[in-house]
């Protein structure tokens, strides 16, 4: 770690310093490595799919790649947080090579990968840290049994997963989206745990973590705002979902993941949800005139535009987020 060989212990600068490093990395690789990524053939039965043609898809690949390098140079790597990079590389490659594929991948091998690299991500985290949680609105603190954290921990990492993925289908919404709710995840974290280290004694690395992955979000979004010309594709979207709920686990509040990350769970959840319902009872009529993702239905039935879409998503994100950050920080 470059900060404890420059005997560097001031924190604010430590941030300043991850920022950059994440922020160069991301944009130098996005500038010297996207002519080398595959071409999007655009979807068939996706809204306006047909737009995203030709585009530079899989830039998950460039942009997971910087974080971690920005990780291994600022991060104290302990076993812990070695493994967590594991799992977010592991991720980044089995989208990469979904998106480089001819043929897509089927939903139940992409589904079993993400299960494993859930299960391993939150075990790995219960050993390391408990199962102690807070309830920040509440004024409440919890240990949750090792069984019940484990499975409410892999829920909550696929899941995150899942919705993530199913937000990046409008150009900077998975984007905007996540940047909120990781901000939201940097002042749990920076105001909730600085003055608890009992719940962890790696406080500055999480900060850091957090912090790095949003300013690597920055460096893309100007590449992928509307009308983009990158896709992070699958390559970016399912690790970006495991950065998600881990940093939510991190700050001791992963149920405060539902309402800072609403619209991504509304955007994309309520399509697994409307899924697994018709393929569970073969109903023709549950939500039989929603489109999903949502966005799609904003877009197709209710006449919304791009930006509008991802303006509107974003707002709604930044109230509810307001609301519930405050309410836990005050």
């Amino acid at each position: 770690m470059i900060f404890n060989l420059l005997n560097m212990t001031d924190e604010k600068l430590q941030l300043l310093i991850s920022a950059v490093i994440s922020f160069v990395l991301t944009l130098g690789g996005i500038l010297c490595f996207t002519k080398f990524l595959p071409k999007d053939q655009g979807k068939e039965l996706a809204f306006n799919g047909a737009l995203s043609k030709g585009k530079a898809r899989g830039a998950g690949i460039i942009l997971i790649s910087a974080l971690i390098v920005a990780c291994v140079l600022c991060v104290p790597l302990s076993l812990e947080y070695v493994i967590y990079l594991i799992a977010i590389f592991l991720e980044m490659m089995s989208g990469y090579l979904d998106d480089a594929a001819k043929v897509p991948w089927g939903e139940l091998k992409k589904g079993l990968i993400d299960l494993v690299v859930s299960v391993g991500v939150s075990v790995t985290f219960y050993l390391f840290n408990g199962g102690d949680v807070t309830l920040p609105v509440l004024g409440l603190h919890v240990t949750i049994p090792a069984a019940v954290y484990i499975f409410l921990g892999t829920f909550l990492i696929w899941a995150s997963i899942n919705v993530t993925n199913c937000a990046d289908g409008v150009d900077g919404l998975c984007t905007s989206l996540s940047l909120v709710t990781l901000a939201s995840a940097f002042l749990l974290i920076y105001n909730v745990l600085s003055g608890s280290n009992e719940l962890s004694g790696s406080v500055i690395s999480e900060k850091i973590f957090v912090w790095m992955s949003i300013f690597m979000l920055i460096a893309y979004l100007w590449f992928n705002c509307s009308p983009s010309s990158l896709l992070m594709g699958d390559a970016g979207s399912r690790p970006l979902g495991i950065i998600i709920a881990l940093v939510f686990m991190q700050s001791h509040t992963p149920f405060l993941f539902i309402p800072c990350a609403l619209m991504l769970c509304i955007d994309g959840g309520l399509g697994l949800v409307k899924l697994t319902v018709l393929r569970v009872t073969k109903s023709k009529t549950f939500m039989k005139n929603i489109r999903t993702p949502i966005h799609d239905h904003a877009r197709k039935n209710k006449g919304w535009s791009d930006t509008q879409v991802v303006t509107r998503f974003t707002l709604m994100q930044i109230l509810v987020s307001a609301v519930f950050v405050l309410a836990a920080v005050r």
